[in-house]
């Protein structure tokens, strides 16, 4: 009997598409679920449309959308539910959850010994701003978020000031991390089941490299102490597959991020690497196992 899959999506962006497409061509039965419409009870399963969700052998995460509070904390407690009703998921929830906050994930990745760049999170301005005045030039990042989007590097007192204070105003987490210099590109590693598959550098004329924000994807070929750097990060935040964002500094290479629900088509179009075919491949090689 054939899997069944399930793809958990608000939108059908690229990687979806290429999911889907995956799944199709080997003909696998797949079910693609809108958080908005599932329907949880406490006396029986979840379902999606009156159908079972914990039919589902695998489920792959692809995002909740945007929401509320209240919704994104009820979705993620499905995808809890699912998993400890059998269902494969991928990433899995704990994963998901640490790997979405920067200052979890720093946390865990310093605590592992992987290298990662100073940084201060604090709800305080007074102790934001000695965090820069330690070290001169940081970039200050929203706590939840990707892509680049809401990352404003500050080498200026004053400016410091202003930033900080605008994000205190409304009630938000100040993350101050050091700026390392990159001479205009890092590294993207996408890791599937504790294995590189492909690598990008992301290079750009500025200091954001974000493709997103205009980063252009040339292939590279990984350093044994990269590609280890790349698995153990992935492995410490627990995921089955995800992008790590590697610097190569003065100081040697760090990681920046872990990325749970990366994206690929600028590393797919660099690399010829087809990502979604492996991705289904392994979480076969894992539900059959």
């Amino acid at each position: 009997m054939k899997p069944l899959f399930g793809v958990l999506t608000q939108s059908r962006g690229y990687a979806v598409k290429r999911i889907l497409d995956a799944l199709r061509r080997r003909r696998l039965p797949v079910l693609v679920v809108e958080p908005a419409g599932v329907v949880a009870r406490i006396r029986g399963d979840p379902t999606f449309k009156g159908r079972s969700l914990s039919e589902l052998d695998a489920l792959i995460f692809r995002g909740f959308g945007a929401g509320s509070a209240e919704q994104i904390f009820f979705r993620m407690d499905l995808l809890h539910v699912l998993e400890r009703k059998g269902v494969f998921v991928v990433n899995p929830p704990s994963s998901i959850e640490k790997a979405s906050d920067k200052y979890y994930t720093s946390f865990l990745l310093e605590q592992a010994g992987i290298p990662t760049p100073k940084t201060v999170v604090t709800e305080s301005m007074e102790e934001a701003m000695k965090a820069f005045e330690e070290m001169g030039d940081v970039v200050v990042k929203p706590l939840f978020g990707s892509q680049g989007k809401g990352v404003v590097r500050v080498s200026d007192r004053d400016t410091a000031y202003r930033v900080f204070k605008a994000l205190t105003f409304n009630n938000l987490v100040l993350y101050v991390q050091e700026f390392i210099p990159h001479k205009g590109r890092d590294i993207r590693a996408f890791v599937i089941g504790g294995e590189v598959v492909a690598s990008i550098y992301r290079v750009a004329e500025g200091w954001k490299t974000n493709v997103s924000q205009g980063g252009k994807p040339v292939a590279c070929k990984l350093t044994p102490e990269v590609k280890e750097l790349s698995v153990r990060a992935a492995e410490v935040v627990g995921c089955e597959y995800a992008g790590v964002d590697v610097i190569e500094g003065e100081e040697g290479v760090m990681v920046l991020e872990v990325n749970a629900m990366p994206t690929w088509e600028g590393l797919e179009a660099a690399t010829r690497t087809p990502i979604a075919d492996k991705l289904v491949d392994y979480i076969i090689s894992k539900i059959k196992k």
